[in-house]
Order: C-alpha cells, then sequence, then structure tokens
C-alpha cells in the first residue's frame, strides 16, 4: 500500500535528459525520503544531456546512472504534482492533480557554461518546493 502521506511529484520535459532530471535530481536530495520523485518526457532522448550531467555534478549530485523515461498516464495517476519544464508539453489531466509550469530555457545542445544558470534556477525552485511541501520542522 503506497503511504498516502509522502507528497509526489513528477517532473515532466519532451526529452527527459536535461530539465526534468535536474528538478528531479534537486528534489530528490534535497528532500530525501520525505518526498516520492519522477521524471518523464514525451519523446524521451536516448541518454541524460552530458552538460547536464557535469553541471550537477558541480553541484554535488551524480546522474550518471539517470536514464530518460517516457510519460506515461500511470505515472501522472500517481503524482500529486504534475510540474512541466516550459516546453509546452501536453499531459494527461486527472482531477485531484497540482499542475505547474515552470518557464526555463531548454538546455538541448547547450554546454555546461549554458546550463549552470538553468540549473541554478533550478534549483531555487526546488528549494521553495521543499520548503511548501516537505518542510523539516
Amino acid at each position: 500500500m503506497p503511504d498516502t502521506t509522502t507528497p509526489s511529484v513528477l517532473f515532466v520535459c519532451v526529452h527527459n535528459a536535461g530539465r526534468s532530471q535536474m528538478a528531479a535530481a534537486f528534489l530528490t536530495h534535497l528532500a530525501g525520503d520525505r518526498v516520492q520523485v519522477r521524471s518523464a518526457g514525451s519523446a524521451p532522448a536516448d541518454t541524460v544531456n552530458p552538460a547536464v550531467v557535469e553541471a550537477m555534478a558541480e553541484a554535488g549530485i551524480d546522474i550518471t546512472a539517470e536514464v530518460p523515461k517516457v510519460l506515461t498516464a500511470e505515472a501522472v495517476q500517481a503524482s500529486d504534482i504534475v510540474i512541466t519544464m516550459g516546453c509546452g508539453d501536453t499531459c494527461p489531466v486527472f482531477p485531484g492533480k497540482r499542475y505547474l509550469d515552470w518557464q526555463l530555457p531548454d538546455p538541448a545542445g547547450q554546454g555546461v557554461a549554458a546550463v549552470r544558470p538553468i540549473r541554478d534556477h533550478i534549483e531555487k525552485l526546488i528549494r521553495s518546493l521543499v520548503a511548501e511541501i516537505a518542510p523539516t520542522n
């Protein structure tokens, strides 16, 4: 039986290779087991963007083992909060879910220097989200 007291968050972007991977990694890193974390994409890439992996390593978070995953209706149904990452992605809509859209530049094709400010913005958004849904009290 799933733990209904633990909030669950799904991050969605088209390729699940950049923004959603960074957001999921930060949320896992900052909230630990206080939040269930998922990420997915409507057209997942083969691998996570190498510049994203490098930028996250600079922040002390290893995402080398992550792989892009396909977005499913089941993942949306299993999540309390669905956050799209500024890509205009269409996502199944279910009653009772909270939907947010974070407008963020796409790091695809960018070097690590261009990814760093996106990473830092995502970290700020995640810190605010953690304070709201999983405070340490």
